[in-house]
């Protein structure tokens, strides 16, 4: 029994170390995780949008949901900062070309890749204090039919991680630039 109480007191002791670090272990975050088809992830996406008053940064390989395009366009019109990265390869698709040039129609910047490789990151950022992450692209069929997950991660230090990987990206204009069609 002495062995066992040891251990546990050990165990805090690490676990309290490593708390006083940088790894992210004891962050605080609140993390609600959503499979498609079931919980209808472009769904969430679209209400995050929808609630969103500074900024939506948005990097997606495949944006192609009706509802998705609006909310965006609809957050762009009520002065939201919203920008879009994709990958130029997926603007083949015709429903992804449409999608994308309302987008810029309603005055959305986009950039997509110039590298050969694909922009597959699945991630938004919203406000400082949302970001979302998985394997959910912004398609009908990634809502309704495929296997996907989605995380919405609420803590303002993953966030801002977040938005300084997309802003590197953005700024990057060796391996993105903008799209004008």
């Amino acid at each position: 029994m002495n062995r066992l109480i040891s251990f546990h007191l050990i165990a805090w002791a690490v676990l309290g170390l490593v708390c006083l670090t940088d790894i992210p272990v004891c962050t605080s975050a609140t993390i609600d995780v959503y499979y498609a088809p079931e919980d209808h992830p472009v769904d969430r996406v679209v209400r995050l949008y929808d609630r969103a008053t500074r900024y939506i940064y948005v990097s997606v390989y495949g944006l192609t949901a009706p509802s998705v395009v609006k909310a965006l366009v609809d957050a762009k019109h009520r002065g939201v900062d919203v920008r879009v990265i994709t990958d130029r390869e997926r603007l083949n698709d015709p429903k992804q070309h449409r999608a994308v040039k309302t987008l810029r129609l309603a005055g959305v910047p986009i950039r997509v890749n110039r590298h050969d490789a694909l922009m597959h990151l699945k991630q938004v950022v919203i406000d400082d204090a949302i970001n979302t992450s998985g394997s959910a692209n912004h398609t009908t069929s990634g809502n309704r039919y495929n296997d996907e997950r989605l995380d919405v991660i609420t803590d303002a230090q993953l966030t801002a991680k977040a938005r300084d990987k997309f802003l590197a990206l953005w700024n990057d204009h060796e391996r993105f630039v903008v799209w004008t069609e």
